[in-house]
């Protein structure tokens, strides 16, 4: 049953509860999956201690977020990948479910470039955004929309969002609106989602200003609450500037309102200057803020270049002009960046628009074809990451895909180092079990896979007497048992060598970033065990990374033998 906003007001946010679930063969030692029952623990400690999972598994909840929790109606979710989610976005008024990760192209009224029945019918969109305030103000058009519906003016069978017009705030300084009249305005026309006029501040101004322009955004919610929006549903925008504390207070506070979508706003200007790192720290900030159930929407994140990126910090929704407006400057997109239509003598592409022209021939077009096509290739490119995102989510490789994309350039590179500094957050949603871990660069070291195989070293049962190795196990009977060492997991139980993640594809040139991971492992597991006499054998370790190791190891270098 699809259940419309303004019930979900009425009602208020109902409790849905998910049994407490256990994943069938999992291993009391650390969660980890059994191989033929190798691991001989209590299966009930897992649910009592092991990380929160949240990945639905044939529709049920797994692990500690198992229990009753609250869930919202238009929203859920799936699958997950580190911070990245599959789900379903339920539109009661449109009377459509949308699947997420989504692009929402961005539609000017009174600029066509591409039409939004050709978005859905060639590019499979099923939801765009227009903006509300300038159809407000531009009459003929008002008044059509008023008089025959937004989805008859737009002729769109999807989903339509609008916004409000806190964008021209931003931009001039002031609008003529109320969040109360607007919002009316936006039900009056026959929008699905509409918008509150959010105060969005802009990066690095005073904390004084951040403050009050949050506490007037948060007025602004709770008036948007009291508006009669029927079926339609209405963002909560999470603002703070480059506060993280205050986007916490705002995700929060838009949390505990009614409101169905949370927009993550005023990060265009970072994206505009590259400050992808700082983009992080705002979304993983408003995260920590908002209820698990909440879709987040990255206002303005139009570049497929940074998608992946903040589809693993947990953003469920992108809006897009970029395909539009670099258009017509001659910009032409790809996934590793832009590049000027002058500078390309070959595509690198294979969509419709790059098999059927030259960039030469391109370039030969009237202006408005050239404009359309360029557009064309650049909702093409787009949409076609969306895709593969989705993908990646599904099978378990979100955070490879974005090791590629952070290559393309080095503030994403940034973004995607500072996303790992928050790897205990994305802990809690990646999947226990995978198809397979790749280790393809230094910062793969620090993927949530590693800090939660460290965490469950603690719960691992220890001999008296333990050889850690990077070799093969002795024959001898001078230790109680013999222990394998991988970088950059560190130690493990034999017995859990065939389990995700132990069975990572790592180089045979183990970089310095894996073997200081698995010192850290080692270093965990000694310190949980103060009473076990710890042996390690290793390859040729560097002397800084021994020197990190308890006094009381005792090391043997292999490589000498």
């Amino acid at each position: 049953m699809n259940v419309g906003s303004g019930m979900i007001r009425h009602l208020g946010r109902q409790r849905l509860s998910f049994g407490p679930a256990i994943p069938t063969g999992v291993s009391e030692a650390a969660g980890y999956p059994t191989v033929n029952g190798a691991t001989n623990t209590p299966v009930q400690d897992i649910h009592r201690n092991g990380p929160p999972n949240g990945t639905p598994r044939n529709g049920t909840f797994t692990g500690p977020l198992a229990n009753t929790r609250s869930m919202r109606e238009c929203f859920e979710i799936r699958s997950t990948d580190a911070g990245g989610r599959l789900g379903e976005l339920t539109v009661p008024r449109a009377d459509v479910t949308v699947e997420t990760p989504a692009l929402l192209p961005v539609i000017n009224p009174n600029l066509d470039t591409i039409s939004p029945r050709r978005l859905a019918d060639e590019f499979g969109a099923e939801i765009l955004i227009t903006n509300s305030y300038i159809i407000h103000g531009t009459e003929d058009v008002r008044e059509e929309a008023l008089a025959n519906g937004l989805h008859d003016v737009l002729d769109f069978p999807g989903a339509i969002m609008t916004d409000s017009g806190s964008f021209q705030l931003a931009e001039y300084g002031e609008i003529d609106v109320t969040t109360e009249e607007i919002l009316e305005f936006q039900h009056a026309i026959g929008s699905d989602i509409g918008t509150p006029v959010d105060i969005p501040t802009p990066p690095d101004v005073s904390r004084e200003r951040a403050e009050a322009e949050l506490e007037t955004t948060q007025e602004r919610l709770e008036a948007a609450e009291a508006v009669d929006t029927g079926e339609m549903l209405v963002t909560a925008p999470v603002q703070g500037s480059t506060y993280p504390d205050l986007r916490e207070r705002a995700g929060r506070h838009a949390d505990a309102t009614d409101l169905d979508v949370f927009p993550v706003g005023a990060v265009v200007p970072l994206m505009n200057d590259y400050r992808y790192d700082d983009v992080v720290d705002a979304v993983t900030a408003a995260k920590r803020g908002l209820g698990a159930d909440a879709p987040v929407h990255l206002f303005g994140a139009g570049h497929p270049m940074m998608f992946a990126l903040a589809a693993a910090m947990g953003c469920d929704l992108f809006d897009s002009a970029a395909y539009a407006l670099y258009a017509r400057d001659d910009r032409y997109l790809t996934v590793r960046g832009t590049r000027n239509l002058d500078d390309l003598a070959y595509f690198p592409c294979s969509c419709p628009v790059c098999a059927s022209y030259s960039p030469t021939e391109i370039r030969e077009l009237p202006d408005r074809k050239r404009e359309e096509a360029l557009a064309a290739h650049n909702l093409h490119v787009t949409f076609a990451e969306i895709r593969r995102i989705k993908q990646a989510i599904r099978a378990g490789t979100l955070l490879e895909l974005v090791e590629q994309r952070a290559r393309s350039h080095p503030t994403m590179l940034d973004g995607y180092r500072t996303l790992l500094d928050h790897a205990a957050e994305l802990e809690r949603t990646d999947p226990v079990s995978k198809g397979a871990f790749f280790y393809t660069s230094h910062e793969s070291a620090r993927r949530p896979e590693v800090l939660r195989h460290h965490r469950r070293l603690d719960r691992l049962s220890v001999p008296d007497s333990l050889l850690l190795t990077e070799g093969d196990a002795p024959r001898g009977d001078e230790f109680d048992a013999s222990w394998r060492v991988e970088p950059p997991f560190g130690p493990f139980p034999r017995a859990l060598s065939k389990s995700y993640p132990l069975t990572a594809e790592v180089p045979d040139r183990t970089d310095r970033a894996a073997i200081a991971a698995a010192a850290d492992g080692v270093t965990r597991l000694v310190e949980s065990n103060p009473d076990t006499e710890f042996t390690l054998a290793h390859r040729g370790w560097p002397a800084t990374i021994r020197d990190r190791l308890p006094a009381r190891v005792e090391l043997v270098d292999l490589t000498g033998e």
